[in-house]
């Protein structure tokens, strides 16, 4: 094992942490995980597939994929503009913004669920009106949306801010001398330098959108068929005892966790090999 020259700890004390490190990551990640899939597929193949294809469970991973798809562009679209307001701009009251893109983070899914709730309610001015012109937001796919919206917007202009404030604005400052267009600088020069910070960002914004349960669940009504998402259908499965299907739909999250890292990984080497090459250019 390769240690730092000013690491002066006993040998022994080192492998003592990581092996407390290692036995900890294995207790509270490692086990779950391999419980999951082995509670999924105990009673053979053919159940775990009957589990996942019964309607009820088709139904909540189509609203699953349906909120995503929704929810991933629209947080790019969002991001990149929070992140270019925040980076490119210096304005009165730039820094409680920077504060109020905390917010989700900050705020519990279950009261930001009822945030919606009080302002979409079919009791309040708001949800009374949309209701009365055939729009309905709680208990329906609208809600679902919103909610997940909420708690995942920030994830694509955190993780935007730190690299664009880093690189400057001296490029698209000299593609706008040398001629180019607004919209022509944003492809050519922004999006380039941005693209991996983005794709990381939509990763994480998609898991959570898929994974998100409080928030859901307060605006969601818990409509067998209709408004249960992947991880309201598995709550609810397992609380009738049916723990195969619980179990098995469960495992779809956990292959997204799974997926999820595999990609940041890839994501983290592509971008330090990027950073490695441009240092050996510029020297």
């Amino acid at each position: 094992m390769k240690t730092n020259p000013n690491i002066t700890e006993p040998r022994a004390l080192q492998w003592l942490l990581i092996g407390i490190a290692l036995a900890f990551l294995l207790l509270m990640l490692v086990v779950p995980l391999a419980a999951v899939f082995y509670e999924a597929l105990r009673e053979g193949w053919q159940t775990y597939l009957a589990s996942l294809t019964n309607p009820e469970a088709r139904a909540a991973i189509r609203l699953t994929l349906l909120t995503a798809a929704i929810v991933v562009p629209v947080n790019a679209v969002l991001g990149i503009a929070m992140a270019w307001l925040l980076t490119r701009f210096d304005f009165r009251g730039k820094q409680l913004l920077t504060t109020l893109l905390d917010l989700p983070f900050s705020v519990s899914p279950v009261v930001a669920g009822l945030m919606f709730v009080l302002l979409f309610g079919a009791h309040t001015a708001l949800g009374g009106w949309l209701e009365a012109h055939g729009v309905q937001v709680i208990f329906a796919i609208p809600g679902i949306v919103l909610a997940t919206l909420f708690v995942t917007f920030p994830f694509v202009a955190r993780e935007l801010v730190p690299l664009m404030q880093a690189q400057g604005d001296s490029e698209e400052q000299a593609a706008l001398i040398l001629g180019a267009g607004g919209w022509q600088m944003f492809w050519r020069v922004t999006l380039p330098n941005i693209k991996w910070a983005l794709l990381y960002g939509l990763i994480l914004t998609n898991a959570r959108a898929m994974g998100e349960f409080g928030a859901v669940s307060v605006v969601s009504g818990h409509i067998r068929g209709e408004t249960n998402t992947i991880p309201l259908l598995v709550e609810i499965l397992y609380n009738e005892y049916r723990f195969t299907a619980a179990f098995a739909l469960s495992s779809l999250l956990a292959l997204l966790a799974i997926a999820t890292l595999l990609l940041q990984d890839i994501l983290t080497r592509i971008q330090n090999r990027k950073l490695a090459a441009a240092e050996r250019t510029t020297r």
